[in-house]
């Protein structure tokens, strides 16, 4: 009879493990696999990724203009998804000099411009803090970085449907902008690659 509920109580404990599926469940798993194979698998799924994100950026063009500021926002997203630190710190500064040339002298309103100069001016400075910083700090100005793409993005207009994703576990729950629905979390790189969702579509 001892060995029957010995038995029973293994069997719930089991169940209760595999229904608890989250993202942390997600790393673990990962961690504890040491699968060769996976780790191939894993970086084959990076190279298609940039591949395809480049071939949608070929029609991001136009220097002093959105798009150009969103072309090297996502090439930063990229290298921290890759956990690239050194490339971050290049498409950061980058991205900083591509902000710091942003037109806002025509098509917008006088409320629009004022609104465009602040979050421009917000964003140099955390593109700029990305280019000489490790990747840890990397991320967290690039949460604040992504929170100035959407704003910006939100007056000026996108060429390019846009997916505005989220990570419930990094600091509190963190978004980023994306050109693809598939999840590459720029907030964890590879230790959970896979984790979030899909908020909402930006046309």
């Amino acid at each position: 009879m001892s060995k029957l509920k010995l038995v029973s109580g293994v069997v719930a404990i089991a169940f209760i493990s595999l229904t608890a599926v989250s993202c942390k469940d997600a790393k673990t798993e990962k961690n504890n696999s040491g699968d060769h194979h996976k780790e191939m698998d894993s970086n084959e799924d990076h190279s298609k990724m940039n591949h395809d994100v480049d071939k949608k950026e070929m029609s991001m063009s136009g220097n002093g203009t959105s798009q150009a500021v969103l072309k090297d926002y996502f090439s930063l997203k990229d290298a921290l998804v890759a956990d690239d630190n050194t490339k971050a710190k290049k498409l950061g500064s980058a991205l900083a000099k591509t902000l710091g040339s942003l037109d806002v002298s025509s098509n917008y309103s006088d409320s629009q411009k004022a609104d465009l100069k602040d979050i421009v001016k917000d964003a140099v400075e955390h593109a700029e803090h990305i280019s000489e910083s490790d990747i840890a700090h990397q991320r967290e100005h690039f949460k604040i970085l992504s929170k100035d793409m959407t704003d910006l993005v939100a007056i000026t207009g996108t060429e390019n449907t846009l997916y505005q994703q989220f990570c419930p576990m990094y600091d509190g729950g963190s978004a980023w902008l994306s050109m693809s629905e598939d999840i590459k979390n720029p907030y964890y790189g590879s230790k959970m690659l896979t984790c979030g969702k899909v908020q909402q579509e930006i046309n």
